[in-house]
């Protein structure tokens, strides 16, 4: 019997593609329950871990073909999470460990417009990240995605979560533009990498089929979800003041420094980059499957059904 590939991620979207490639893997968390939903995937293994105990990570990275980093946030929780420290302090112990493990191949997830000049902590912390990978000796590939949307994704989601409480959606930035991509394409591409030596030693902007404003995807959703509500564009000034007051509440909608992202808009130029020949699936063909009211209910009678 031939042995699987290893493979370590810090992150879990991408386990169960890797799963039915016949990777055996390594789930990294800080803890085990948070994860236990993979547990029932063949070929995977959960290593409860600090991904910033360098001695920690070598010992688990040991013997491994490649590493992949999908941790990232988009808010801070000073001072025990920052930006500093989620994106560049553990770049630079993934790298470090894989240097000492002698693991060969590092697949890194950024963001678009990550520039350590950039106009947010956000894009700045994924700026330097980018550069302590790309300085490594490492075969590396860095992906760096717009805005990703999914069945369980942040941004769609939770436009639709405000209007089943709000009559009115007040839009900050509502000229934002944004290029979304599908998670599954996202995957595609890193899975296509692993095994494309053309990807090594490159960046990777990645983009769905269409740029849209912020205020036409909540106007969407509105529309799929059967929930419509009035958008209220919000200019500059009234922009700042409701990040001001959202970023105080606790897992807030919208911070300064989420405002200042979306002063660059998260675009790309045409398709998909070379080697990725595939076409992006398009928001309109996906997003409905979750957001539909029929989709909504069967959600919500799966979860009440789980909570008794």
């Amino acid at each position: 019997m031939h042995a699987l590939p290893r493979i370590v991620v810090l992150g879990s979207h991408l386990t169960a593609a890797l799963s039915a490639a016949e990777w055996r893997i390594f789930v990294v968390t800080r803890r085990r329950p948070n994860a236990r939903r993979l547990i029932l995937l063949p070929t995977v293994e959960l290593i409860e871990a600090d991904p910033y105990d360098n001695a920690a990570m070598t010992a688990v990275f040991r013997g491994a073909d490649v590493v992949v980093n999908l941790i990232g946030i988009l808010h801070e929780r000073a001072p025990r999470m920052t930006f500093e420290r989620a994106h560049v302090e553990l770049a630079r112990s993934i790298v470090a460990a894989c240097g000492n493990a002698n693991v060969p191949r590092l697949l890194h997830m950024s963001a678009l417009n990550a520039d350590r000049n950039g106009p947010s902590r956000y894009l700045r912390s994924k700026g330097e990240a980018e550069e302590i990978v790309a300085g490594s000796a490492l075969a590396w590939t860095i992906f760096r995605p717009s805005v990703i949307f999914g069945r369980e994704d942040s941004f769609l989601n939770m436009f639709a979560h405000l209007m089943r409480r709000l009559p009115v959606i007040a839009l900050a930035a509502p000229n934002a533009r944004f290029q979304p991509i599908h998670v599954s394409d996202v995957i595609r591409c890193f899975m296509q990498a692993l095994d494309d030596d053309r990807t090594i030693g490159k960046r990777f902007n990645l983009c769905g089929p269409k740029i849209y404003t912020l205020q036409t995807l909540v106007e969407y959703v509105g529309e799929v979800t059967g929930l419509k509500r009035p958008v209220v564009p919000l200019g500059p000034a009234l922009s700042e003041l409701s990040a001001r007051v959202l970023e105080l509440l606790p897992g807030p909608l919208l911070t300064r420094d989420n405002l200042a992202s979306m002063k660059n808009d998260a675009v790309c130029n045409g398709a998909l980059p070379s080697p990725f020949t595939f076409a992006p699936n398009a928001l309109e063909a996906i997003a409905p499957i979750y957001l539909s009211p029929s989709a909504m209910r069967s959600r919500y009678d799966r979860i009440r059904s789980r909570s008794r």
